[in-house]
């Protein structure tokens, strides 16, 4: 077994090893397995059965995680996407009306749809066709963007009705706890030390047990998962009636649809240029190796993840915390989904962890992905601008996709404006006007 991914993974060629590797996939888990409870937090408000929906987090995070860990062999964990699973709940269900099964045949959709782009490398031009001051701006973005992640759920830094965002209150635990992994992390990060990030999560939950945040699991650690009965399959069965054919053929569903398309696109091939820009093999126009497969490995896992009875699968932007302890290969993404597997069946003690320790390596993390700006040419302000739009807008809109929209829109805009046209290409013309239209349907959408 041990030549087999030393072998199937080209650990020596990567400079790792397979603890190495593992020991990455556990901080990746660790920074992203809030999923777990805010996934089925969620989509519970639908209707659907929140003890289901904990079994089917987990196990759609794991399939998609292993197709990401041996389809493409990165270090990318994919699950539930957060912004995704709101828009499914509160704008599907509870604000248009339609019932959670509609909701996951929308997904469902969505992820073949996905298949078929993937196949015919349309997703794949898209994400070549992006500028390469966009390619640098969207790293230093998402960086930014997990860092403030990191400060809310932390409580370092909270919500105000006068100034939008403020310092949040010292006496509140969370924030202690929360620099004092952030403290630890970084001094053993300047100390080179392996495994950092790992080492603050663990300080942080001990001193939260300190505190009394936090208490052991009463009982057995080991707990059966629940069934997923009640929401499995359910994405196919208004495929199953002729009413629900009218509904699938129907002009909200064409906008459902195509809004799950569009956000999930532009996540994903954020958070991909993102994360793996960090591992140093993007090539000089900011293109990686096995970029197809990965893609496929998204769509398959959304088309699954459907069925399985959960909202749309993206790829974590959480996996740059794995990238930063050392994980180089899809090994890493294999022991994020082992990680997974355990937490099906110790629930209780993967849980305990509290949501303010894995805060720091969000903190951290950010810090290291804002170093692509360095690269971007402010002085040219057809570049410099765009640059600007999409690292601001993800923290400031709460979401990747509008980064990109609003940076590549306006790169469009300059370039041609300015008369530098030429340094546009044709799917960035077509990328630009499908984003137009999105935003002109979204606005007569909530005209209506």
């Amino acid at each position: 077994m041990k030549q087999f991914l030393y072998n199937f993974f080209q650990l020596k060629e990567n400079q790792t090893t397979i603890k190495k590797e593992l020991l990455a996939g556990i901080i990746t888990f660790l920074t992203m397995s809030y999923v777990l409870i805010v996934n089925p937090n969620i989509l519970s408000e639908t209707g659907m059965d929140r003890e289901a929906l904990f079994t089917t987090t987990a196990l759609a995070t794991i399939l998609a995680t292993l197709l990401m860990a041996f389809l493409a062999k990165l270090p990318i964990a994919q699950g539930p996407g957060m912004g995704l699973n709101s828009f499914f709940a509160f704008s599907v269900v509870l604000g248009l009306g339609y019932s959670w099964q509609f909701a996951l045949t929308a997904v469902f959709i969505e992820g073949v749809i996905f298949i078929l782009l993937t196949f015919f490398n349309i997703r794949e031009i898209i994400i070549k066709s992006i500028p390469n001051v966009l390619k640098d701006a969207i790293p230093a973005g998402i960086g930014l963007f997990i860092a403030l992640i990191g400060f809310k759920v932390s409580g370092i830094v909270v919500s105000n009705p006068n100034t939008l965002v403020s310092l949040g209150d010292f006496s509140q635990h969370n924030v202690w706890i929360a620099f004092a992994g952030l403290i630890v992390t970084a001094i053993f990060f300047a100390r080179n030390v392996n495994g950092a990030i790992l080492i603050g999560i663990i300080v942080s939950t001990i001193f939260a047990f300190i505190l009394g945040d936090i208490t052991l699991p009463e009982g057995s650690f080991m707990s059966i998962p629940p069934s997923i009965s009640p929401i499995f399959g359910k994405a196919i069965e208004p495929m199953l009636t002729a009413e629900g054919w009218k509904q699938i053929f129907s002009v909200d569903m064409l906008i459902i649809v195509f809004t799950f398309l569009f956000v999930n696109l532009f996540d994903t091939v954020g958070t991909l240029i993102g994360v793996v820009s960090k591992m140093g093999i993007t090539d000089k126009d900011g293109n990686f190796p096995r970029m197809k497969k990965a893609l496929f490995s998204d769509a398959i896992g959304t088309t699954a993840g459907a069925i399985l009875g959960t909202s749309t699968i993206t790829a974590y932007v959480e996996s740059a915390a794995g990238v930063a302890s050392g994980g180089k290969t899809g090994l890493t993404s294999v022991g994020t989904a082992l990680m997974f597997l355990l937490a099906l069946f110790f629930a209780p003690l993967f849980l305990m962890v509290p949501t303010a320790a894995t805060a720091p390596a969000l903190i951290i993390i950010g810090l290291f992905m804002i170093s692509s700006v360095a690269k971007i040419n402010f002085s040219d302000f057809t570049e410099g601008l765009p640059a600007f739009l999409t690292i601001a807008f993800m923290p400031f809109t709460y979401s990747i996709a509008e980064g990109i929209v609003f940076g590549m829109l306006s790169f469009m805009i300059l370039k041609v404006f300015s008369g530098r046209h030429k340094e546009v290409s044709m799917t960035v013309y077509l990328v630009s006007v499908l984003f137009l239209l999105k935003i002109v349907l979204d606005a007569l959408h909530i005209l209506g």
